[in-house]
Formats: structure tokens, C-alpha cells, sequence
């Protein structure tokens, strides 16, 4: 029953998705989103998996594939790690990723990035990567990126779908929009590097404060705003000489 309204509920906001082909004459940068021990790795914390799950896995698998590709080709790559200090709670979230945790870790198959030239990790303390990446000074280490790497496309991977994936695209459709980010042209979020987690409606009933989930139709919906914000969802990722997206 669950599986049949979720699927209504699809069809009322049918999402159209393309292959995407990253030109190679043209400077392309991946960012990964949360994908860490606290989000992924089962039993690791309070808003991991208990168990294996099917999406959540196959997020890593293709995140994995993506880095390595770029990685290859010596393009620039950032990863953030959700950080958070022991006495600033995120609603309406328990504790989760507390700096200094393994919880706030890449998860096992991406550590190797932590030793790669072309990588930059930015560890932030709110759901944002755009607003985590602000220093004091006022500066952002993510436009900064961006514009020194000379970014024409953007591709985006990571958890949540509809949560931190979805804030960060936002804020950086809406930095783009208004020019703070040259010369990037494109936001491309990735669906099959993408990943939210699952709460059915009667867990959340027997869990005071815990807000129904269900994990493909909110995907779909982090998805669907996405795309309504202007980025291009694409469900297949190819490096190649084509027409310039």
C-alpha cells in the first residue's frame, strides 16, 4: 500500500531526467555532500543506518565511481563533512557528526580522498554547504573554489536528497543567478549518487518528535525542487567531446 501511494504520488510530479555529458575542453568540479560515517555507515550514530539500505549504498558506490573519474583526470573535487560541537544542536535533529567523531568522516570508500591533490574538504556546522563554507572575514571558501578552479559545471552527489543536497543547490543556483559565481554555467545533480534516509509513518508514530520520512518519494522530491530551482538532474554521468551543455 505504501510502495502504490508513493508511486500516486510520483506520477502527480513526474520528474524528466537526461544523461549528461561533461565536456572535456571545459573545467568540470564534483562536490560531495555529507557523505560520511554519521549518514551512511550502519550503526555509526544517532541519524545512521541500522541497517544496510539499498539507495544509501548504491549513493556510495557511484559517488565512489565519480570521484575516481575525476580524481583521474586531476579535476577539482570538494567533500563536505558534516561537523558539528557538542553543545550547538541542530533541530530538529538529535546529536549527530560532532566534530572530532569518526561519525564525521568520509565513509570507508572514500577516505582515499583525503590524500588527493585536486581535493579540498571543507568540514561545515549547519546543513548548508554554501553558508558552511563562510569564514569569518566574510570570505567563502566554496565561491572561492569555484571561481579559482574556473568551474563551468558543477556536479553535485551526497546525502540527504532533500535536506542538505537540496539547501546546498539552492543557495548555489541562487549565488549563480546573481553572479557571485563566475564562470559557473551548470548544476547538475546526480540521482544515482544521491541518497536520503527512511523513517516509515509508524516509526515515526511510536517516536516522540520524529517526522514521517518515507526514503523514495522524499528523493524524489529533493529531486523535483532541485530541478524546479534550475539545476539539470541527470541520471547518467559521461565525460566526452559533445555539443557544450
Amino acid at each position: 500500500m505504501v510502495s502504490q501511494t508513493v508511486e500516486l504520488l510520483k506520477n502527480e510530479i513526474p520528474l524528466e531526467q537526461e544523461s549528461v555529458i561533461l565536456v572535456e575542453d571545459s573545467v568540470n568540479g564534483l562536490v560531495l555532500v555529507d557523505i560520511i560515517n554519521g549518514f551512511c555507515t550502519v550503526g555509526a550514530g544517532n541519524l545512521a543506518p541500522r541497517v544496510q539500505n539499498r539507495q544509501i549504498s548504491g549513493m556510495i558506490n557511484e559517488s565512489a565511481r565519480l570521484a575516481r573519474l575525476f580524481c583521474e583526470k586531476k579535476l577539482p573535487v570538494m567533500a563536505f563533512l558534516d561537523s558539528h560541537h557538542p553543545n550547538k544542536p541542530e533541530d530538529p535533529y538529535p546529536p549527530h557528526c560532532i566534530a572530532g567523531t569518526d561519525e564525521s568522516n568520509l565513509v570507508p570508500a572514500l577516505r582515499w580522498l583525503e590524500n588527493e591533490t585536486n581535493v579540498t574538504i571543507r568540514r561545515k556546522d549547519c546543513f548548508d554547504g554554501y553558508f558552511g563554507s563562510i569564514e569569518e572575514d566574510g570570505s567563502n571558501v566554496f565561491v572561492d573554489w569555484v571561481k579559482k578552479n574556473k568551474i563551468k559545471t558543477l556536479v553535485v552527489v551526497g546525502v540527504c536528497t532533500d535536506i542538505c543536497v537540496l539547501d546546498f543547490v539552492c543557495s548555489t543556483m541562487s549565488a549563480k543567478n546573481r553572479g557571485f559565481l563566475n564562470p559557473l554555467e551548470n548544476v547538475v545533480v546526480y540521482s544515482h549518487g544521491c541518497a536520503t534516509f527512511d523513517i516509515p509513518l509508524e516509526v515515526a508514530r511510536n517516536n516522540k518528535g520524529a517526522l514521517s520520512h518515507p526514503q523514495e518519494f522524499m528523493h524524489h522530491v529533493g529531486l523535483y525542487m532541485a530541478k524546479e530551482r534550475g539545476a539539470r538532474i541527470a541520471n547518467q554521468i559521461l565525460f566526452g567531446a559533445a555539443e557544450k551543455i
